[in-house]
């Protein structure tokens, strides 16, 4: 076995200031990902970790990465980073964040959902920038093999190396949820759904469909400041549900373990998702899922998940109740089934297959 001497140690910037809200997407991304390099433990490369939370993560990870302070300023020119390093990797499509000097840059893509949300003219200038960091890239990864095939038929996508490599499933390890504390206005049987308050979640959907389900209450979770919320939350005046939604804010992994343990099911009728976390997260526990039959959701929720084609409120409340009396007339099948879809998603698995990435490079 060649050692290779401490100065010989490739050196990965990883641009992963998004981890500043670890209860996002992105922050999820980030923080278990690092979780997973940390797991993997390579002896060839030393990682750095551009971050505004030193402080925070030098409690969860010592000294195993070293750490450069992010500062909002590194997105204009003059203040970019100057340090060469062996390898950039960008962890999200999104970050304005890019070298000063030209060095081997890996990009990873999980969804382009701003051609949806912005702008589809290819000259706008977030497209532009998008294309911007894709010339640049030396490799590309993608969350899912829908984020893979929705970048290429919108962009002109460079012939570099690309891969799909699969996020891993945050809960790592169940936690003893008893001492939690649940909302008081919890007092019946529940579904639950979890996310950042944007539109294309479709909770106004859910909240809709909550007047034809009037035994189940519906926990949301999230983000609830954003401009969206308070539409949602008009909804739950609007069709008379407002005693059977739980508005819960950001749950910390207690709190989210709890409620995926204790709901009935995961309501998840997303647009547009690259990935999507919390189903595979409420797959753990064997939990029946319900999936917008759309983007990258039936490729992560695999064949035990149920699955909406359409979004009538009163049409997914019908198949909601179809799909539970399904589930518990066959529930070890499902339950072990979503189980076992749950494992294929792995951060470990996942950290070793980007170390790949950034050894091919070298």
């Amino acid at each position: 076995m060649v050692v290779i001497q401490k100065d010989q140690l490739m050196k990965v910037f990883l641009e992963s200031h998004n981890i500043n809200n670890p209860y996002t997407g992105f922050g999820q991304f980030n923080l278990h990902l690092l979780k997973g390099f940390k797991h993997c433990n390579d002896p060839d490369i030393r990682f750095v970790v551009h971050t505004p939370k030193k402080r925070f993560l030098r409690r969860l990870f010592g000294n195993f990465f070293s750490y450069k302070y992010y500062l909002g300023l590194r997105r204009y020119p003059f203040f970019a980073v100057r340090k060469k390093y062996d390898i950039w990797h960008s962890l999200n499509q999104n970050t304005k964040i890019e070298p000063k000097h030209e060095m081997p840059y890996v990009l990873t893509v999980h969804d382009i959902n701003f051609v949806d949300e912005i702008s589809n003219d290819i000259n706008h200038p977030r497209n532009q920038k998008f294309i911007a960091k894709l010339k640049r890239a030396d490799a590309i990864t993608y969350i899912s093999e829908f984020a893979k095939k929705s970048t290429h038929e919108f962009f002109d996508v460079p012939s570099v190396p690309e891969y799909v490599i699969y996020n891993g499933n945050p809960i790592k390890e169940i936690i003893d949820t008893s001492e939690y504390q649940p909302p008081k206005t919890l007092n019946k049987k529940f579904l639950f759904t979890i996310g950042d308050f944007r539109e294309r979640k479709n909770f106004h959907l859910l909240v809709e469909m909550m007047q034809y389900l009037q035994d189940f209450q519906l926990v949301i979770a999230g983000n609830d400041t954003r401009p969206y919320a308070e539409e949602v939350r008009e909804a739950t005046r609007k069709f008379v549900v407002v005693d059977q939604v739980v508005f819960a804010g950001r749950v910390d992994d207690l709190g989210k373990q709890y409620f995926f343990e204790h709901c009935e099911a995961l309501v998840f009728p997303s647009l547009r998702e690259g990935f999507g976390l919390p189903p595979i997260e409420a797959m753990v526990y064997g939990k029946p899922v319900f999936l917008a039959n759309t983007t990258s959701l039936p490729e992560i929720g695999g064949e035990y998940a149920f699955y909406w084609d359409h979004f009538d409120p009163k049409k997914m409340a019908e198949e909601l109740l179809d799909g539970l009396n399904t589930y518990q007339d066959n529930e070890e099948e499902y339950s072990n089934g979503l189980k076992a879809q749950a494992a294929k998603f792995d951060w470990n698995i996942a950290a070793k297959q980007y170390i790949d990435v950034y050894k091919s490079l070298r």
